[in-house]
């Protein structure tokens, strides 16, 4: 076993091992996990079945990333993009007043489009026709941009005129809030400490050891009552809960639904532009960030087997289209 994983991913050549992957792989799984339970909750408000779109977000994801360790051998994971899928939903759908048949469509085109890019070398010279030193900042801008999201959904940065105000500890107190929302910053700020901690002291599996230690915290807070769940406030239960049992959501509602009857319409061609743009840059400037990060890049700046990872993408988001679920895109979680 171990000589054919050596063999198909070239383990040794990438200075890691089967224990090393296993650990990687459990870890951006844990990071990216949210996509489950964000994008159903999203894209249901367009009129989509959430239980089918659940299924195949879980669908497209697996296979997406499967296709990327298969054309790339890179160790980057795909799923449904956040924003994209905003965009599927609130404003294709909902704003312009199409059915989500038709923004499914318009998500398979693109698809294919991207499919012909990737194959005929388009996108793989936009990659390498970016300089170095911008590389470099998209690298930062990535990272500082999702700190930001973290720290907001985490409520310890909370709204203000300049979206940077500290979590009100003290007004939490008075009226209550600090046993939902104040105790889930807390919980944020110690899973935080925690991870740098371990990520200082070289521990392996650090972010992982993070994680799962902070959600045990949490655990232990919600059974002492330190921690109260206030959906109201989007302060969910810690606790998991298999009173439903364990099922797995048809498919059907979403599968092979798209609707091709407005194809060659104006309107349809604008859609399917604006999901194929903001598709191009938000990948390119993913694959910058986590190769940079994984020192991947060449000495020119240039991510070898670069057309693999696109393709990747391009059919992960034609097969997620035919699935039922917006367009699917490698995530910087990797």
């Amino acid at each position: 076993m171990t000589e054919f994983f050596e063999k198909t991913f070239h383990l040794k050549q990438n200075n890691t091992n089967i224990k090393t992957e296993i650990l990687a792989g459990i870890t951006t799984f844990m990071t990216m996990a949210y996509i489950l339970a964000v994008n159903p909750t999203i894209l249901s408000a367009s009129g989509m079945d959430s239980g089918a779109v659940f299924t195949a977000t879980a669908l497209s994801s697996c296979f997406a990333t499967l296709l990327m360790a298969a054309f790339s051998n890179y160790p980057f994971a795909l799923a449904p993009g956040m924003g994209l899928n905003a965009f599927f939903a609130y404003t294709v759908v909902l704003n312009m007043g199409y059915s989500w048949q038709t923004a499914l469509a318009a998500v398979f085109v693109e698809g294919v489009i991207f499919i012909v890019l990737s194959l005929t070398n388009v996108r793989e010279a936009i990659f390498n026709c970016i300089p170095q030193s911008l590389k470099y900042g998209v690298t930062c801008g990535i990272g500082l941009f999702i700190t930001f999201i973290g720290l907001q959904n985490a409520k310890l940065v909370v709204d203000s005129d300049t979206l940077v105000a500290i979590f009100p500890f003290k007004e939490a107190i008075k009226d209550g809030s600090i046993y939902s929302q104040g105790i889930g910053a807390i919980l944020a700020l110690i899973g935080v400490i925690l991870t740098v901690v371990l990520l200082v002291k070289n521990v392996p599996g650090a972010i992982l050891i993070g994680i799962v230690g902070t959600w045990v915290i949490g655990i232990i807070f919600e059974i002492v009552g330190i921690y109260v769940p206030n959906a109201e406030l989007g302060m969910y239960s810690v606790l998991p809960d298999f009173s439903q049992g364990l099922a797995v959501p048809s498919i059907a509602p979403t599968l092979f639904k798209m609707d091709f009857s407005g194809l060659l319409s104006f309107n349809f061609i604008t859609i399917m532009l604006s999901f194929l743009f903001v598709d191009l840059f938000d990948t390119l400037g993913t694959l910058i960030g986590v190769a940079s990060k994984a020192n991947m890049l060449d000495k020119d700046g240039k991510l070898p087997k670069i057309r693999g990872a696109l393709l990747a993408d391009a059919v992960g988001t034609t097969a997620g289209a035919m699935l039922g679920t917006s367009t699917v895109t490698t995530f910087v979680e990797s």
